[in-house]
This record gives C-alpha cells, structure tokens and sequence, in this order.
C-alpha cells in the first residue's frame, strides 16, 4: 500500500519547478481504462501490429537513400538500437506500470519537464504515423482497385476509430486477428518471390560519385547515414507496447514477455522482407513506390504480370497496413489520455466513455492525422514520425540509466541482460538517428521541431501550473516528496 504523504493534495503545492491542483473525487473515476483486457500474447500481437506495415511499405524509400548496402548497414543498427531498447522498455515498464508509457519513466526520472517531453515527443510519432500509412492503404487500394486518396483516408480512419470507441478489448482481439493475416501475407511473399532471387538483382543501382559509392553502397558512406529513418520504420512503434500496461492482466509478467516476443517477430521479418523484396525484383524497381511489394511481384525481373500472387499480397496485404494503422491508434489515444488525465495537455482528452474508452483521445489526433494525410506524402510524413520518435528514444533510454543509478532498489520484476551498457547503446544511436532526418530533407524535421517548440511552450506558460495531484505518475512524485520531507522533519526533530 502506498502512504500518502504530508499536504499531498495541497492547491498550489510546488513541487520541482511545477504546481499541483488537487481534483474531486469524480475526476479519476471518469477518466477510467478497462483492466485485465491482454494478456502477454496478445501484448506480443500488438507490438507486431503497430510495426507490421513497415514490412509492408516505407522501407523500401531507403533504397533509394541508400541503395541495398546503404539499408541494409542501417537496418542492421537501428536492430541493434531497437534490440537493446526493447530490452530497457520490458524492465520500466515492469517496474513503471502506467498508461503513460515512456512519458511514466522519463517522469519518474527526470520530473515534469522530462516526462512531457518523452510524451510529446511520443505522441508526435503516434499522431503521424498513422497518416503515412494511411497513405500506403490508399496506394495499396488503388492499385487493386482504382480508387485512392483522400475517400479511402477518410474510410479508414473513421471505421477502426469506431472499432476502438466500441471497446478495447474488442479493439486488440480483432488487431491479433488482422495481425496474424497479414504475417501469412508476409511469408507468402517471401516464398513466392524466392525462385526469382539474385544476389545481383540486390545491387543494380548505378553507383554516383559520392564518397565511398560502390556497387554496395551506390550513394556512398553518407547514404547509409540517410537511409536510417527507413530503416527505422521495420521497427517504429515496438515501444508503444507499455501503453497497454493499465489495461494488461500482469503487468510485471507480461509486458516483458509481449514486448521481447514481438521483437523478435519483427527482426525475422524484416530480414526477409530486405532479403528477397528486392532480391527478387530488382532493388531499382521498388525503391520509390508506396506498394513494393505488389510492385515487386509485376516487376520484369519477377513474375512481369499482376497474377495470383499480386492479387493475393494486395489484397491480404492491406492487412499489414491496417494492422499497424488500428493499433497506433489505439497508442496515440493513450499516450493522450496519460498527459491530459496528469493535466499536461487540457484534461477534457482523458474522459472515458461508458465502455471505458477516451472518446475524445481517440477522435482530436485522428482528425489532425486524416488532415495530414491529405498531403500524400507519406515518405515525409515517415520522416516527422521518425522525429518523433527518435527524441523519444533518447529520452527513454536516459530514463533508463538515471534510475539504475538514483533508484537502485526500486523494484523491478524483469531486469535488462546488460543494465545501463545495454541501454547505452541504444542511446547512442537514437542519438545518431535522431540526426539522420536532416540529411533526407532538412524542412521536414525542422517543421516538426516547431511544432514540438510550440507543445513545449504551452507547457511551459500554461500546463505546468495546473498538474493534477492524484493522476498516479504525478502521485508517485508526490508521494517521494513527502516523505523525504517526513524524513527530513524527523531527522531534524531527533
């Protein structure tokens, strides 16, 4: 049992640069998650359906950064980065079980300040992401059908926005189904693709004079640097596993074991998919389209024709697609339910609806992505979610150090293999990736720095005076302070 300590609920109290504001009863009650919907297997599920699109399409711009040694060099250290993370995740999350996610570690251990910057920097990704696949759905859809752009957009995002409104539990099961769909579609892929692999057909993009070009490496050293943020995108999302701890039967069992089985899910994927996509088609005829994988298929070099297996993969295909589209809804409507239930973002976002789902976390993000997606852009929507994404990484893996160092004793029923070493490495290079958005096209990442400036902002002048005392990232804060000052006092009085 946790002891609340002296003055907690205090109106005004300052607490690290910060005030608190104490709520009523009501407020927690109506901002309520349903408990006990996943078990670890179905956690594995989500982390491969948050990722799974990325099998699907974005990777293969890549190619066209980097050429296949360019991508594969990348792949090989965002795997590393993401391994190593993954690792870091399953122990906070064991230890910080909260709606939050990373935004509840970077709290516990950086304050306020670092807590809404991990968590705006989450929901950035989150909030994007899925306007770049919804992009991908659109290409994906025409090509099999005619129809694309902004009425298949529209489509998807009010049908599976609906799906989560009607309930979670309904919401991960029915994404467990799509999910194990679409790794048919993968492995159907794979094999029928590999009668026509060649090594050769991995390298026929025309070398340039950049330094270091070769038949490996066709941009040179610097296009393995700018192949990145595609690399990335076999893996973005994986940490968006911790956001279901609320609604998770075990958290402390469970979230290690859901977020380490779907990692390794997706390595095995993505070897293959960057083994025999372009081995089998030609790495210059997939590396700038937003299907290439049916690409891949009527490619001269493969099966020439939109046959069985096109209309297959189009087809099943769309279930990777809306895999990763359905649950990284469900994420950004958590990570905007955590930092609006803790009053960092206005606090009408968390409320509940009868069937315990945030209605309106759900709904506000979605239109600002269907927005979004009217662009069309999706390989620069991937570079604003890859933003995002890799500040949160940063953040996460300090938070991961900061509390091997300052809370040694905290109880933690999963521990890294390799502690602050391995979480070091990850820090490293989402450090090193974070960088790499510059090189593909600087304005991109510039423009959603400034949004992130203008988030940072509003929390500044505005949020960080009106926390809430009993959101439980915020009371666990509470809670330490008070009884440091408990302590203190006795101390002093003895």
């Amino acid at each position: 049992m946790r002891r609340r300590g002296r003055g907690l609920n205090e109106p005004g109290r300052k607490v690290r640069g910060v005030e608190y504001e104490s709520v009523g009863e009501d407020y927690l009650q109506r901002r309520q998650l349903r408990r006990g919907a996943a078990g670890w297997v179905l956690l594995a599920g989500l982390g491969v359906a948050y990722v799974i699109s990325g099998d699907f399409a974005g990777w293969n711009f890549g190619l066209a950064q980097g050429g296949w040694g360019g991508l594969l060099v990348a792949t090989l250290l965002m795997a590393t980065m993401y391994t190593c993370m993954v690792f870091a995740l399953a122990e906070l999350s064991s230890a910080i079980p909260t709606a939050g996610g990373g935004y509840g570690f970077a709290r516990r251990a950086m304050g306020p300040w670092g807590g809404f910057l991990t968590g705006t920097a989450i929901l950035i990704e989150y909030a994007i992401a899925p306007a770049a696949i919804a992009v991908f759905i659109g290409a994906y859809v025409e090509s099999l059908t005619g129809i694309g752009g902004p009425l298949v957009y529209l489509f998807f995002y009010a049908v599976f926005i609906g799906i989560h409104l009607y309930g979670v539990g309904e919401a991960l099961k029915l994404m467990f189904a799509i999910t194990a769909v679409a790794a048919v579609a993968l492995v159907v892929f794979v094999v029928g693709m590999m009668p026509f692999f060649d090594p050769a057909n991995l390298f026929d993009i025309a070398p340039t004079d950049a330094a270091g070009a070769s038949a490996f490496l066709p941009f040179g050293y610097v296009g393995i640097w700018a192949a990145l943020p595609y690399a990335i995108w076999f893996f973005l999302a994986i940490e968006g596993v911790p956001l279901a701890a609320e609604e998770t039967r075990d958290p402390a069992r469970d979230m290690p074991r859901g977020l380490i089985a779907g990692m390794l899910t997706l390595l095995v994927f993505a070897a293959l998919i960057l083994t025999f996509g372009p081995g089998g088609a030609g790495a210059s005829a997939i590396q700038d389209v937003g299907d290439p994988l049916t690409s891949a298929i009527a490619a001269p070099g493969a099966y020439g024709t939109q046959n069985w297996l096109y209309t297959f993969i189009n087809f099943v295909g769309l279930a990777g697609l809306i895999a990763s589209f359905f649950s990284i809804i469900f994420a950004y409507s958590r990570q905007t339910f955590a930092l609006s239930r803790a009053g960092y973002l206005p606090r009408v976002l968390s409320i509940t609806s009868g069937r315990r789902t945030p209605f309106l976390a759900l709904i506000i993000p979605g239109l600002v992505g269907f927005g979004l997606s009217l662009t069309g852009q999706g390989d620069l929507l991937i570079l604003v979610a890859v933003f995002g994404a890799t500040v949160s990484y940063v953040l996460m893996m300090l938070s991961h150090i900061i509390l091997r160092r300052r809370e040694p004793e905290l109880h933690r029923p999963y521990r890294t293999p390799g502690g602050v070493v391995t979480s070091g490495i990850a820090l490293a290079l989402a450090v090193v990736a974070v960088v790499a958005g510059f090189l593909v096209d600087p304005r991109v990442v510039i423009y959603a720095a400034i949004v992130y400036a203008i988030m940072i902002a509003y929390f500044g002048i505005y949020s960080r005076h009106h926390l809430v005392a009993q959101a439980p990232e915020e009371e666990f804060a509470l809670i330490e302070k008070a009884e440091a000052e408990l302590a203190g006092s006795g101390g002093r009085d003895g």
